[in-house]
This record gives structure tokens, C-alpha cells and sequence, in this order.
């Protein structure tokens, strides 16, 4: 008699050992670790013990104590902070455009091969923004000096009296002047650099079509350097909300038309190393520095949906 046997489980496959995770590699850590590291020393440190900064309150009587966002409402409602705000605004309102319409007209002069002597013009342009801006502030003073400068000199070798530089109507527009002689070359050498990656065919089309140097201009070139203009941009209006150096020597050669509030970063200079209040100085320099994120995130946005 022959037993029947069970049919084989269909699909049935028998247990091996368990699949062994993959091991996780440690290589690229070993490759970011040094910026990873020298990142959060320069950068993450230092913003983190402002913060902590910031949220105390040292007092003759009682020492240092806690005081959790008092500070940032006193920077708020702080008149000689916000009056530094508005200044830099009208600042970068005025000089940066002034400023990157000058470099741009040098970029594209340059590039347009028509200008004899390109190297020399290039390099002439950029020398001012190799000089150190304390030593550029420093020469700039002395020239506008009413009586030891330039200023000075002319007003008395042809009998006449200049506008005073260094006055309090004048010394705004004199410091735009400086950072503008120090800033010129390094945008346009960043507005070059965007318009030698241009392509050569762009040119050769535009030619065919008959178009004109102003038509290239207007229709390849600026489209091709938007990023360019943008970064720019972003660049000036952080230099603008960090402007210190020039404010800070000229203070010197004009007491009475620059303060120590001149500007936010001179204001929390002026509170850290003179009044002793490094608390409220962090404050300070937090609340200004997310001011000018958002202020370039806004530009940023801007830019990129126009380019889109």
C-alpha cells in the first residue's frame, strides 16, 4: 500500500542566516571634520555665548543676573539704535547703487574689447580695495581736512571755501565716497567674471541678427550676470549694515558730525569697550544682525524670482 506524502510547501525556501546590515562608513566625516570643527569654533561658538550674553544684566549692586529678553525689548525701544539703522539704511539706498552702476560700467567697458589698455584699466580700478580700509579712511580724512587737506589746500591756493566734508551735512555722503572708492574694483571684477563665462555664441547670433552694442547689452549681457548683480547686491547690503571702519577713524578728525551711535556696529563698539555693557552690546548685535539676514533674504528672494 502506498502512502501518500504531503505536496511540498509551493515557494517555500529555507531560513538562512539574517542579512548583515552594511557597515557605516566613517570616510567622508573624516573629510568635513576640519570645517565641521573650525565652523562651529569661529562661528557657531561665538553667536551661541552672544546669545547667553544677551540674556543677562550686570548691575553695580547685585552683580550679574538673569533677565531673559529684557534686553531685547530695551533694544527695540532703544532711539539712538534705531537712529543707526535708519542712517546705514539711507546708507546703502543711496551708495550701493551708485556704487554697482559703476562697477557694472566698468565690467562691461572692459569687456566690450573697444577699451585700449583693458589690463591697466582693470587693475587700476581694483588696486583701491587691496588698500586696508583703516589706511583708506585714514588718507580720505586727511584729504578732506578743511584746514591741513586738500580741501584746505585749495580753498587757499585759489581764494575759495569748499563745502566742508567732514561737516555733519556732508560726512555721510563722504563716507559713501570711501567705501565706494574701496568697493568699485571688487564688483566689477565679480560683474567681469560673470561675463567672460557668457557664450561666444550668444555674440555670434546676436551678430547675424544685426544687433547693436547697446541691443547685446541689454538683451545677453545683463541677462547672463543676474546672478552676479544679485550676489553683489546681497555683498553691499551686508557691508552697508556692518559699517564700522570708516565711521570709526573719521570720528577722530570729526567729533562733532559723527557719534559714537553713528552707526549699530559703532553703537555696540562704543557700549562693549567704552561703557562696559557687553550684555546689552550682544543684544544689540543680535537684533542688528537678523536684521540684515532679513533684509538680504528679502533681496535674495527678490532676485531669484526675477531671474526665474
Amino acid at each position: 500500500m502506498t502512502t501518500l506524502q504531503p505536496p511540498a510547501a509551493v515557494g517555500h525556501q529555507s531560513a538562512g542566516p539574517p542579512a548583515r546590515r552594511p557597515r557605516r562608513s566613517w570616510t567622508g566625516w573624516g573629510f568635513i571634520g576640519p570645517f565641521v570643527l573650525v565652523f562651529a569654533l569661529v562661528f557657531l561658538a561665538p553667536l551661541a555665548y552672544s546669545i547667553y550674553l544677551s540674556l543677562f544684566r550686570t548691575r553695580l549692586i547685585g552683580g550679574t543676573s538673569f533677565v531673559g529678553l529684557d534686553n531685547y525689548q530695551q533694544a527695540l525701544q532703544d532711539g539712538q539704535f534705531w537712529d543707526g539703522v535708519l542712517r546705514v539704511g539711507l546708507f546703502l539706498l543711496i551708495q550701493v547703487p551708485i556704487m554697482l552702476g559703476l562697477a557694472l560700467l566698468v565690467a562691461l567697458a572692459i569687456d566690450s574689447g573697444r577699451l585700449y589698455g583693458k589690463d591697466f584699466f582693470r587693475i587700476s580700478v581694483f588696486l583701491p580695495y587691496a588698500v586696508p580700509a583703516v589706511v583708506a579712511a585714514l588718507m580720505w580724512g586727511f584729504m578732506y581736512g578743511p584746514r591741513f587737506g586738500l580741501v584746505g589746500d585749495i580753498n587757499d591756493a585759489f581764494g575759495v571755501r569748499l563745502p566742508d566734508p567732514l561737516s555733519s551735512d556732508l560726512i555721510l555722503a563722504s563716507i559713501g565716497n570711501i567705501v565706494t572708492w574701496e568697493f568699485v574694483g571688487y564688483n566689477m571684477l565679480i560683474f567681469y567674471s560673470a561675463l567672460r563665462v557668457v557664450p561666444h555664441s550668444l555674440y555670434e547670433a546676436a551678430e547675424i541678427d544685426g544687433a547693436g552694442q547697446w541691443r547685446v547689452i541689454a538683451a545677453i549681457k545683463l541677462p547672463a550676470i543676474r546672478g552676479a548683480l544679485v550676489i553683489a547686491t546681497i555683498f553691499s547690503i551686508i557691508g552697508s549694515f556692518q559699517l564700522f571702519n570708516e565711521p570709526a577713524i573719521l570720528q577722530k578728525l570729526a567729533p562733532n558730525a559723527i557719534t559714537t551711535d553713528y552707526t549699530p556696529n559703532y553703537y555696540t563698539y562704543s557700549l562693549s569697550f567704552s561703557g562696559q555693557q557687553h550684555n546689552y552690546s550682544a543684544t544689540v548685535a543680535i537684533v542688528m544682525g537678523v536684521i540684515t539676514m532679513v533684509v538680504a533674504y528679502v533681496v535674495q528672494l527678490r532676485g531669484m524670482r526675477k531671474g526665474a
